[in-house]
């Protein structure tokens, strides 16, 4: 699913722009990627309300049990869920008024994709968030070096 010609640079740019953001897929035991992108998130500023339909709380944070549920607008949704979720995840998204969405590297499947575009979501997947954050360092980097690298990064928007 990478490399998908849909997916442009302008729609990562717009998204790690935005500044409060749902994300779907954080665990109650604290050792989940989704938990390790909350904390990435929360680090460079970004208002993050979780989404766990258990949880009242997670890292100190206040959750919604569904996205139909946030208090507030939020600008975007992450969603670091099994595959299994994640077209019903798509589908909350839409309802409530997000228009934004990043499936995160191993959360993809086709019916989500296919929703979001039928929709009419703005839709990242196929990249790890982490790699376009500002201050990314680490495994982080070397991720987004070897994909520029590899030509695999999203597609430049076409000029106008």
């Amino acid at each position: 699913m990478s490399g998908d010609p849909s997916v442009t640079s302008e729609l990562v740019r717009d998204f790690v722009a935005q500044r409060r953001l749902a994300l779907a897929g954080v665990s109650r035991s604290g050792r989940k990627f989704g938990n390790l992108v909350l904390r990435e998130l929360k680090a460079r500023g970004y208002e993050v309300i979780p989404v766990h339909p258990e949880a009242g709380e997670l890292q100190g944070l206040p959750c919604a049990r569904s996205l139909a549920e946030l208090k507030g607008r939020v600008d975007g949704v992450v969603v670091v869920t099994p595959p299994s979720e994640t077209a019903k995840l798509v589908g909350e998204a839409a309802d409530a008024g997000i228009g934004r969405v990043w499936l995160q590297q191993g959360a993809e499947s086709e019916e989500a994709i296919r929703a979001a575009r039928e929709r009419g979501l703005a839709l990242v997947h196929g990249h790890c968030l982490l790699m376009f954050l500002t201050g990314a360092g680490g495994i982080h980097r070397l991720h987004g070096f070897l994909w520029r690298l590899l030509g695999k990064l999203p597609a430049e928007a076409a000029r106008t």
